[in-house]
């Protein structure tokens, strides 16, 4: 322990070193790479589409795995036992979901963002902005102010800071990252970070076994992790659960019921196949074939955190009883400032007690580079939705010069909303943050599920039907939030019963999440069925049957102006398809060559504008018509079925083994 201008850290002088070193140099080389795609809005928002499958799929790996769940899952590994790991093991099959069935609809239609394939779909703003808007809101509740609260623990632990303090530090490198390099940078360094937390993790996964005794030592060892105020206690909190070994839990008494896994795929559905954060990555594959061995990359990875978080998270346990096991409200208030238990400082406490001076710096700038690469993940895609499906609607003139300084700007004011979030996450999540996160997401995310499959797979559903599901299923998902954070549960061993009503407190989340997927999408289909269909030449490169299609795509909102006199008359050509993608040359901004300043020169280097490169967004889209292939040949194709039929036959024997 040193004290420092750190204040009296747990840290070693060369811990302090290796961390300054390691952020320094993942900053250059974020920097370094985003240079040739820093100078236009699809360079900055989709890298310019010039990523090769190793990039891509460790950039989806570590846009998903961040200091959460190295806080999250080894906390819930630690409270519960191995259950969780199934978030993370049934992934490989729904990352395989996007590269197989959503990316080729996605890139056949040429879109940025998820809102915008919504908008070519349905037509009309309302949708479009709505999932914006819904986004915005579902990064700030659950991810950036998540991912905040952990990283938080994170520097509590190693360098005794306040929260807001700490809080200061991650937000500061993050947002060089987002507001200079833009996508390139972030997948770039989320590549080099993903290398440093597999070598990291696997050093302490090795460790922790070695300390701990072996598997089966920890087998047996951790149903004895008890507590002392637990055990001579009055009461059973804290006490390890009897199926702790067991990933499919009793239907009725199961912190996750196994029937409930439908609505755990639900809720993993719109986060792989359908979240701007995930899907932005994969449409910056150079082609298909590229963006698809990605996710399969992917899906391989998301076996590693069963191993390299959750184990280390119930051996914590075992190795350090008394604080992350603790029970007793004040004891656990004393140790971690939380009165719902200390099990989300279980990974932290082993890279502080287990690595030695130097490793341990090193480890703990991984823990931090993961919640880098979220939180640069997260602002980018925010930025990417504001600017291009927000704030293009009220200014539809808008140069790339303006649009690339909102998206920047829209990233400071997420931040400040998120740090007012913190502190209700620190006072509702309880002992696992990990749970948290799944609850409001079962909350939100399934009617925006229903809409993509039903919008995909369903030519019939309309925009009236889709907006009408989305409503009704906002409305039903936010009563089931309030009441789920209305209440105040008492504290462990406490005489006070529960105000939580029993329709809420009986009723799973990922139960509740399947109910409302299945009420949402009934909603969609009646109403659908009652109101006029959309025209099938306004569907071209929209749904998966037509995805191959060659057709011109006819402008959803603009064909019900045309006469049908005209189309019979053979005038059809006369509609806005002449870019062949429903886009309009007067929708493209004109910009009006000035002579520049040097003001502006500087302004125009700090917000990446490149001066030989003037393009804007759609007209990018039509001079690139090749972005939106989706062939591939016939030696990739066998490659990266191989390797799917491989990863579905591990991640079905893991399941079967741990069942």
């Amino acid at each position: 322990m040193v004290e420092s201008a750190f204040g009296n850290t747990k840290l070693h002088f060369g811990d302090i070193i290796v961390i300054s070193c390691y952020f320094i140099f993942v900053l250059f080389v974020g920097l370094w790479t985003s240079r040739q795609n820093r100078g236009s809005a699809g360079g900055y928002f989709l890298a310019g589409r010039s990523l090769n499958w190793v990039p891509v799929g460790a950039s989806l790996f570590a846009s998903n795995i961040g200091s959460l769940h190295f806080v999250g899952l080894a906390g819930s590994g630690a409270a519960a036992g191995i259950a969780v790991g199934i978030y993370e093991l049934h992934a490989a099959y729904i990352v395989m979901l996007l590269g197989f069935v959503f990316l080729p609809v996605y890139m056949s239609s040429g879109i940025y963002t998820m809102p915008q394939y919504l908008q070519h779909r349905f037509g009309g703003v309302r949708i479009q902005i709505y999932l914006a808007v819904l986004a915005l809101l579902v990064y700030i509740f659950t991810k950036i102010s998540a991912d905040l609260f952990s990283g938080v623990i994170f520097i509590e632990q190693a360098l005794n800071w306040d929260m807001y303090g700490a809080i200061c530090l991650l937000l500061a490198i993050a947002a060089i990252f987002t507001i200079t390099g833009g996508l390139t940078a972030v997948v770039w360094t989320d590549f080099f970070q993903t290398i440093i937390m597999f070598i990291g993790a696997t050093v302490l996964m090795i460790i922790s076994f070695y300390k701990v005794g072996g598997f089966s030592e920890m087998v047996e060892k951790y149903p004895n992790a008890i507590s002392n105020s637990t055990r001579y206690g009055n009461n059973t909190c804290g006490l390890p659960r009897g199926d702790y070994m067991h990933m499919f839990r009793d239907a009725v008494d199961g912190d996750i019921p196994w029937p409930a896994i439908t609505g755990l795929v639900i809720n993993s559905i719109w986060y792989w196949c359908s979240d701007q954060v995930i899907v932005q990555r994969a449409l910056a594959g150079k082609t298909y074939g590229h963006a698809k061995a990605g996710t399969i990359l992917c899906g391989y990875l998301k076996i590693l955190p069963l191993f390299f978080i959750v184990f280390p998270g119930m051996i914590s346990r075992i190795l350090f009883t008394e604080t992350v096991g603790c029970s007793d409200p004040d004891i656990c208030s004393d140790v971690c400032g939380s009165k719902t238990g200390c099990s989300n400082i279980a990974y932290p406490t082993l890279v502080i007690n287990l690595l030695p001076d130097g490793a341990r710096g090193l480890m703990l700038a991984v823990m931090l580079a993961a919640l880098m690469s979220s939180l640069t993940s997260i602002f980018n895609s925010s930025s990417t939705i504001f600017a291009i499906d927000i704030w293009t609607h009220f200014r539809k003139k808008a140069s790339e010069l303006e649009i690339m300084i909102v998206g920047r700007l829209f990233v400071v004011v997420l931040v400040v909303i998120s740090i007012i979030w913190i502190p209700v996450i620190k006072a509702s999540q309880g002992s696992q943050l990990f749970v948290y996160i799944q609850e409001v997401s079962s909350f939100l995310q399934p009617p925006l599920c229903a809409i993509f499959l039903m919008g995909i797979f369903w030519p019939r559903l309309n925009e009236k039907g889709a907006f009408s599901a989305l409503i009704v299923g906002l409305i039903t998902g936010l009563v089931r939030f309030i009441l789920q954070y209305a209440y105040t549960v008492p504290d462990c061993g406490s005489d006070e019963p529960d105000p939580t009503p029993s329709m809420v407190k009986n009723f799973h989340y990922l139960y509740f999440s399947v109910f409302l997927f299945v009420f949402t999408s009934v909603v969609a289909i009646v109403v659908s069925l009652l109101t006029k269909p959309i025209d099938p030449r306004c569907l071209e490169r929209l749904t998966w049957n037509t995805r191959h299609s060659t057709k011109a795509r006819l402008d959803i909102d603009k064909v019900d102006q045309i006469e049908m006199k005209d189309l019979e008359a053979g005038n059809g050509d006369k509609v806005e398809v002449e870019k062949n993608h429903g886009f309009s040359v007067n929708d493209v901004p004109v910009v009006v060559e000035e002579p520049v300043s040097y003001p502006r020169r500087a302004l125009n280097w700090v917000c990446g504008i490149d001066a030989d490169n003037k393009d804007q967004l759609s007209k990018q889209q039509i001079k690139m018509p090749d972005m939106l292939s989706i062939d591939e040949s016939e030696k990739s194709r066998k490659i990266t079925g191989t390797a799917a039929i491989l990863l579905a036959v591990v991640v079905a024997f893991l399941f079967g083994f741990f069942a």
